[in-house]
């Protein structure tokens, strides 16, 4: 019960910023969620003893999420500048040893990982509007669902066994196929001028990099010896566990809604 009440609240929160408010508040929630799902991405590097420079990635997390959310900061500048301020730091605090490139990896990671997938759920709301986000929404709900329950139905086969043993190929079928159908479907309102065969390639692929995005975060997790990348949403665990699809399908639908479509 708590599980499903979490997830109705997320849900309203989310849809009632997108629909009644302008794309500047979605903007600010990208954020707040960019620096959530940050502070837990940097306690599973912890958990890993690798040495972040907290305020620091946190900082270039959040410009380059403003950056993408925004579309008036140029990404590349904030990429350049994102990798000097942390090679500098790095040079400065660093000894010679494996630890310096994997911490250093580690520190430029979470930019393109957190600040730039979330910041692009934003751009979808600035450049697409209210119906392309909302289309999105409703295609992550309908996979994650799908795969929940015809997991639960059908699933025999593992997906991933040895990083998210609860995961089946059966489950991961049904998501791909509900969340296809219901992209496809609600692009006929959306994106009425686009073919519908771009429309399934594309529905298909971006469920599908979705769910990579979730065994992706969940091999983080394992490598990290945790369940949960926090406690902060009951019944869910952390932000991150909550957008870690998001994190995969996001910049791909971003991509779609910004050049793939047919005037």
């Amino acid at each position: 019960m708590i599980r499903v009440l979490s997830a109705l609240i997320l849900a309203a929160l989310v849809i009632g910023v997108v629909t009644l408010l302008p794309p500047i508040a979605t903007l600010l929630l990208a954020v707040l969620a960019a620096a959530l799902a940050f502070d837990e991405y940097a306690d599973l590097a912890a958990a890993l003893d690798i040495k972040l420079p907290r305020v620091l990635c946190a900082a270039t997390v959040t410009v380059a999420c403003v950056a993408v959310g925004s579309d008036s900061l140029p990404l590349d500048v904030v990429l350049i500048a994102s990798l000097i301020v942390v090679g500098v730091y790095v040079v400065v605090t660093s000894q010679p040893g494996p630890a310096a490139l994997r911490d250093a990896a580690a520190a430029m990671l979470p930019i393109i990982y957190i600040g730039v997938p979330i910041g692009s759920l934003a751009a979808i709301r600035l450049i697409g509007g209210r119906d392309a986000t909302l289309l999105l929404i409703a295609t992550m709900i309908a996979s994650d669902s799908a795969q929940y329950y015809t997991g639960r139905m059908f699933g025999r086969t593992p997906l991933a066994a040895a990083i998210s043993p609860k995961k089946t190929r059966e489950g991961a079928i049904g998501g791909l196929v509900i969340g296809t159908a219901a992209m496809t479907a609600g692009a006929h309102w959306v994106f009425p001028e686009t073919p519908r065969a771009i429309v399934a390639v594309a529905a298909a692929v971006i469920v599908a990099v979705g769910m990579a995005g979730d065994l992706f975060e969940s091999l983080i997790k394992r490598s990290a010896g945790v369940k949960d990348s926090s406690s902060v949403i009951p019944g869910h665990g952390g932000v991150l566990d909550r957008i870690d699809s998001w994190l995969f399908a996001g910049p791909m639908y971003y991509v779609f809604t910004r050049y793939l479509q047919f005037p």
